[in-house]
C-alpha cells in the first residue's frame, strides 16, 4: 500500500516530541503519559486518502539523573482508493543523561504484519555522532553533528525562554540518518486553564511551535521540505494538540488524557 507507506513516514514525525550546557540540564521535563485522538484534516486528490482515524499514546519517563525513556505507539485506520488497512508504529528510545548515547527500536506494522524493524544505537564523540544499526541490516554510519530528541526539546524550551523565535538544527531520532529541522517559536500564548482533561497544564508557560523537517538526500545538495509539525508546547515538555502535514495530507492530534508524575523532582547525587 503506497498510501500506507507515506502515512508511516508522517507518523514517524510524531515519535519525535523534542543536554549540552548548564541551562539545558537545569530544565525539568515532566514524566507523563499522554493519549491523543488522531484524525484526517485534509488530503489532496492525488494522495488517494479518503479517511484516517486513530490514536497515539506517548509515554515519557526519566530525569537528568538517570536518562530519558520514551515509548510511542501510533495506530491508524486508513481508508484509501487502494485499500483499507491498519497501520501500527511502535517506538522505544533511551537517551543517556549526558546526551552521549541514544538507543532505539522501532517496529512498523500494516494489518498486523511487520513491515520494518529498525534497531540501533547512536553515540556521540566530540561533536560527531556515529550510528550502529542492528536492523534492518548491520551497518555503521557517521552522521555528523546532530541532536537527539530530548536534547532538541530542551533546546527549544531554552530558546523559547530566551525569546529566540527562529533557528535551524539537525535531529536524529530512530532512523538511519539525521534530519535538518527549522524551528519557529511563536509568542508566548495564553494558557488554557479550564480544560478538565489536562489540569496539570493549567499553569505555567506555553508557546506555539512549528517544526519543518527537510530531506537532506537531494543529489544537488538542496534541502527539500518533507513535513511540518505544528503544536503547543508547555514548559514541562508536554505537547498539547498538534497538526502534522506532509503536503499530500495532514493529521490532527487532540489530547484526550494525561497522567503525570513528579519523578524528575529528585535531585541528582
Amino acid at each position: 500500500m503506497l498510501v500506507s507507506t507515506r502515512l508511516i513516514l508522517v507518523i514517524a514525525v510524531l515519535s519525535v516530541l523534542p543536554l549540552p550546557g548548564t541551562a539545558l540540564a537545569a530544565r525539568v521535563l515532566l514524566p507523563h503519559r499522554a493519549v491523543y485522538d488522531l484524525a484526517l484534516v485534509k488530503a489532496s486528490a492525488p494522495s488517494g486518502v479518503g479517511m484516517v482515524t486513530g490514536r497515539m499514546s506517548y509515554e515519557f519517563s526519566g530525569s537528568a539523573c538517570v536518562g530519558y525513556t520514551t515509548q510511542t505507539r501510533v495506530v491508524l485506520r486508513v481508508i484509501s482508493e487502494e485499500a483499507d488497512g491498519v497501520i501500527d508504529r511502535q517506538s522505544t528510545t533511551f537517551e543517556d543523561p549526558g546526551g552521549k548515547s541514544f538507543s532505539f527500536v522501532t517496529k512498523s506494522y500494516i494489518d498486523e504484519e511487520l513491515q520494518e524493524e529498525v534497531r540501533g544505537t547512536a553515540t556521540r564523540q566530540d561533536e560527531d555522532v556515529k550510528v550502529k544499526l542492528e536492523k534492518p541490516k548491520q551497518q555503521t554510519l557517521n552522521i555528523g553533528s546532530t541532536l537527539f530528541p530530548t536534547q532538541q526539546m530542551l533546546d527549544v524550551l531554552s530558546r523559547a525562554d530566551a525569546g529566540e523565535m527562529f533557528y535551524e538544527t539537525r535531529l536524529f531520532d530512530d532512523s538511519s540518518e539525521a534530519i535538518t529541522t527549522s524551528i519557529l517559536i511563536g509568542k508566548e500564548a495564553e494558557i488554557e486553564q479550564k480544560n478538565p482533561v489536562t489540569p496539570a497544564l493549567a499553569k505555567g508557560r506555553v508557546w506555539p511551535v512549528t517544526k519543518t523537517y527537510f530531506d537532506e538526500s537531494d543529489k544537488e545538495g538542496v534541502t527539500v521540505p518533507q513535513s511540518t509539525l505544528r503544536f503547543t508546547l508547555h514548559e514541562t515538555g508536554i505537547m498539547r494538540d498538534f497538526v502534522t502535514d506532509n503536503g499530500d495530507f495532514s493529521l490532527s492530534g487532540k489530547i484526550i488524557s494525561l497522567e503525570v508524575s513528579d519523578m524528575n523532582s529528585a535531585t541528582c547525587e
